[in-house]
């Protein structure tokens, strides 16, 4: 069992910066990790995940080259940099992780462990 926990959300303008964390409760390094987001009204939508290493990164077409995802095994935490934020980068974004090899899943119901989430609201 692993819990997971979320923090670095806020309000913020557009254009601008946030950094969100994950922490997890034990060792997580055999874990794939990704962040998710939810906007109201809206399906959960895959953002990132990065592979057990830390090496290899997916990211959803929306947020290519904006959003940068890490992980530092050592302090079980993993990372989402956000950067260049829009308007509709507006929602709650969940960490999750899956005891998995394969980084580059996308489906949620594929991911065993799921955060609280935090609320990222990006104001125009």
């Amino acid at each position: 069992q692993v819990q997971l926990v979320e923090s670095g959300g806020g309000l913020v303008q557009a254009g601008g910066s946030l950094r969100l964390s994950c922490a997890a409760s034990r060792t997580f390094s055999w874990y794939v990790m990704a962040w998710f987001r939810q906007a109201p009204g809206k399906e959960r939508e895959f953002v990132a995940a990065i592979s057990w290493s830390g090496g290899r990164t997916v990211y959803a077409d929306s947020v290519q080259g904006r959003f940068t995802m890490s992980r530092d095994n050592a302090a079980n935490t993993v990372y989402l940099q956000m950067n260049s934020l829009k308007p509709e980068d507006t929602a709650v974004y969940y960490c999750a992780a899956r005891s998995s090899n394969s980084y580059t899943e996308q489906r949620p119901s594929l991911y065993n462990y799921w955060g609280q989430g935090t609320q990222v609201t990006v104001s125009s």
